[in-house]
């Protein structure tokens, strides 16, 4: 049987995408430098639970002190255009009474915590040296899914020996399971489909052995993972044995095609940069082969899995440029990017009620853009948020954000009456 939500959670749970961000923005000025003043805002938004990387393996699995842990930017000025990268500050913190003091805050403003991990994907790569990504690189694939229980564990009871654990709504295993490093060496497992491995499906095993070894330390508290889209054709490679139905519904449609357009996510295929400078870029931009993080930093972009040429075109485009492109070809994809909305979140509903366990949209709409663009932001995209939070309610699901990009790391935080009115909507 699942292990159901705490019973003292708000029944619907409305959730703020604080990520990595809460520990790498906390330098002056930056908008986690006061965590009480972050929590009050997203409670003047209507958020009741925030979903944050609770950096397990540094804090309980690499063996790090990480008592005076440095922190700050990629490097020069790459990403600094690109949204969840563009750290400016320098920063230093021990990073356990960081926890604490995170948990301390939310239990004054009444919020609860969503624990995840992104530290398969990026978080390593805001620490002042390779140590952190040398130390979860070095775990074997097979049992990285196991570390991260295990940390997780050693986490959970790090929070309840200080009294915190009641603001802990449940726990994921790691963020997006098949779109990092989690999936690492699946394809040598499986020659004969070289490049055609359906990750859900061959990660089922590592992931099932994580939760029961997360289980078996605690077996009063949910558990769960969480997937990039709803992988429709591969629900069959979800762990049946979780606790909470955790997806990501990126529509992307427009987006889609400026990635295949520029080859963002292709490295096989050559980037075209003439065609880029003709239509996104900025005058002064230099050409992608000569944009990378100063050769002392360069071990970060191994650190992450966001590739050089997604961050090269986010730092250099001309968002006004950028933002047309999407809205002159949007028309064509408009009832597509609709259906897919609807479709992922029925089929996501679908399978949470055949497993009798909560639905939850962690993150969610369109897509990744770049920092300074306004596509989400705009009209487009926030009738899309509108939508995608009505469909959460109709499908009843537990929780919902309103757009990833609605957290105080991103310029839609300003947006307060959106905010409001998504999530008084869903709560309503």
């Amino acid at each position: 049987m699942p292990t159901p939500l705490p019973a003292h959670l708000p029944p619907r749970l409305t959730i703020s995408l604080w990520d990595f961000s809460w520990y790498t923005r906390t330098g002056p000025g930056e908008p986690f430098a006061d965590l009480d003043a972050a929590f009050a805002q997203a409670v003047e938004r209507g958020y009741n639970t925030i979903r944050i990387c609770a950096m397990p393996l540094l804090l309980f699995g690499s063996g790090i002190d990480t008592s005076a842990l440095r922190l700050g930017p990629l490097g020069g000025e790459y990403g600094q255009r690109v949204r969840w990268y563009d750290v400016r500050e320098t920063t230093e913190i021990d990073g356990r009474a960081q926890l604490l003091a995170l948990f301390r805050a939310a239990r004054r403003h009444d919020c609860h915590v969503i624990l995840s991990s992104w530290e398969y994907q990026q978080s390593p790569a805001f620490a002042a040296d390779r140590a952190w990504h040398d130390a979860v690189d070095a775990i074997e694939p097979e049992r990285r899914a196991e570390a991260l229980a295990d940390a997780l564990a050693d986490l959970v009871d790090f929070l309840a020996e200080h009294g915190l654990d009641d603001r802990i709504a449940f726990t994921e295993l790691h963020n997006e399971v098949q779109a990092g490093h989690l999936a690492d060496g699946l394809d040598a497992e499986h020659p004969e489909e070289a490049g055609a491995v359906d990750r859900v499906v061959a990660l089922r095993p590592r992931l099932e052995r994580g939760i029961a070894r997360f289980r078996a330390r605690h077996p009063g508290r949910p558990v769960t993972v969480n997937y990039a889209e709803v992988p429709l054709g591969s629900l069959r490679g979800i762990p049946r044995d979780i606790d909470v139905a955790v997806f990501h519904p990126y529509v992307y449609g427009v987006l889609d095609e400026l990635l295949d357009a520029f080859a963002l996510r292709d490295a096989t295929r050559p980037f075209p940069q003439e065609r880029a400078r003709r239509e996104l870029l900025r005058p002064d931009a230099p050409d992608l082969a000569d944009w990378s993080p100063p050769e002392e930093d360069r071990w970060r972009q191994d650190a992450t899995i966001v590739g050089d040429r997604e961050v090269y075109l986010h730092d250099w485009c001309d968002p006004i440029a950028f933002d047309a492109w999407l809205y002159e070809r949007y028309a064509v994809h408009r009832l597509a990017m609709e259906q897919r909305l609807t479709t992922w979140i029925s089929a996501a509903a679908d399978w949470a009620a055949e497993r009798g366990v909560p639905l939850v949209f962690g993150e969610g709409w369109i897509g990744y853009t770049p920092l300074h663009g306004t596509f989400e932001e705009g009209p487009i995209g926030t009738a899309f948020c509108r939508r995608a939070v009505a469909e959460s309610a109709r499908v009843g699901a537990v929780g919902t954000v309103v757009c990833s990009n609605a957290a105080p790391h991103h310029p839609m935080w300003a947006d307060v009456a959106l905010q409001r009115e998504c999530n008084e909507a869903f709560l309503a």
